[in-house]
Parts: structure tokens; C-alpha cells; sequence
């Protein structure tokens, strides 16, 4: 399901993000030429940059980047094939602003350095695994449960180590008639003070 989402963000969001890169910097560079700022163009410029980002996070299936890296990097080397050999887009498929973002994005690199960011991002190999929770092994934390209890524990010494009748049925060292009393090992409070003599 992840890949199929992959693809699905690869054939959308690639063609919209060219779309609104040419759109957003034809407006940027003829508000500049009339010496006020396109807004808009900005905000649709910062729109498209984090759209990018979608596509190469970790998030995102890596055959979305890998989609989009590879028409990306088709739109950037069009342009410098274009100078060499002539015109490979019909001008009637790209006109006014469609055509001046294009050129001015591909002439510049700006296409061909996202198409290399996406391909690069699509080529981690821990972003092809699948990202299913780690597994606990059957039995891991119940093997305490059939521990006897240790020292300090409140069984600890609780069980019965001899015949009924010898010491207490609670075991070595609780409150019995046998064994020491409760208070064994505690030192009395008037054991420091100086002894009174008459």
C-alpha cells in the first residue's frame, strides 16, 4: 500500500510542482522588472519547494522521488538539447508564461538539480525496506514470572523450609517464635549517649 501511494504521488505531485515553479518565477521576474513584489509567485514558489519535500522524505514510498526525479532531470537536460540541436517542444505546447518558466528554469539548472535531489533521495536503500515495528520474541518477559522471588522480595522467605512445628510457617527470620525478634540488626536509639553514673 505504501508503494502504490508512491505512485500515486509521483505521477501527481511532479507535473504540479513543474507547473507552479514556472508559473510562480515567470510572476517573480516580471513583478521585478516593474520594481514591486509578486507575492503570490513567492508563496507558490515556498508551495512547490515543500511539495519537494514531501517527495523526498523518508515518509513517501521512494518510487514518488524516483517518479519525479526522473522527469524532473528530463524537464533540466530538454533545454540544453534544445540550444544544441533545435527546438525539440513545440512552441505551440508551451506558450507566455509556460514557456519563459520553462526556459528560465531549465536554462538556469534549477530543474535538473531537483530531478538529481529526488534520484539521489529514491536511491537510500533503508528507505526501500518496509517499516514494520520490531517484533518481541514469544516468551520474552513472562520467564520473570516463574523465577522464584529474590532477596528483598515480598515472598522472599515466605514459603515454608521445614516440617510444620519448626520455627513459623512464614519462614527464617519473620516474626515467629523463632528466630530473632523484628528488631534484630537495628541499633537502639541511646546506645551513643554517655552512660550515667551516681
Amino acid at each position: 500500500m505504501r508503494h502504490v501511494l508512491g505512485v500515486v504521488a509521483g505521477i501527481i505531485l511532479p507535473p504540479l510542482i513543474a507547473l507552479g515553479l514556472m508559473y510562480g518565477v515567470t510572476e517573480v521576474n516580471v513583478s521585478f522588472h516593474n520594481f514591486v513584489v509578486s507575492w503570490a509567485g513567492l508563496a507558490l514558489i515556498v508551495l512547490c519547494g515543500a511539495l519537494v519535500a514531501v517527495l523526498a522524505s523518508s515518509r513517501v514510498s521512494p518510487i514518488g522521488s524516483l517518479l519525479g526525479g526522473i522527469g524532473f532531470t528530463v524537464l533540466g537536460v530538454l533545454p540544453f538539447i534544445e540550444v544544441m540541436s533545435g527546438p525539440i517542444v513545440p512552441d505551440s505546447l508551451m506558450t507566455g508564461w509556460l514557456r519563459n518558466g520553462y526556459l528560465t528554469l531549465g536554462l538556469t539548472g534549477a530543474f535538473l538539480l531537483l530531478g538529481v535531489v529526488l534520484l539521489v533521495s529514491s536511491a537510500f536503500p533503508s528507505r526501500w525496506r518496509s517499516r514494520r515495528p520490531p517484533t518481541v520474541p514469544p516468551g520474552y518477559g513472562a520467564a520473570a514470572s516463574h523465577e522464584s522471588p529474590g532477596y528483598g522480595s515480598p515472598g522472599y522467605g515466605s514459603q515454608q523450609s521445614g516440617p510444620q512445628g519448626y520455627g513459623s510457617s512464614q519462614g527464617y527470620g519473620s516474626s515467629s517464635s523463632y528466630g530473632p525478634p523484628s528488631s534484630y540488626g537495628q541499633v537502639p536509639d541511646d546506645t551513643t549517649r554517655p552512660m550515667h553514673r551516681d
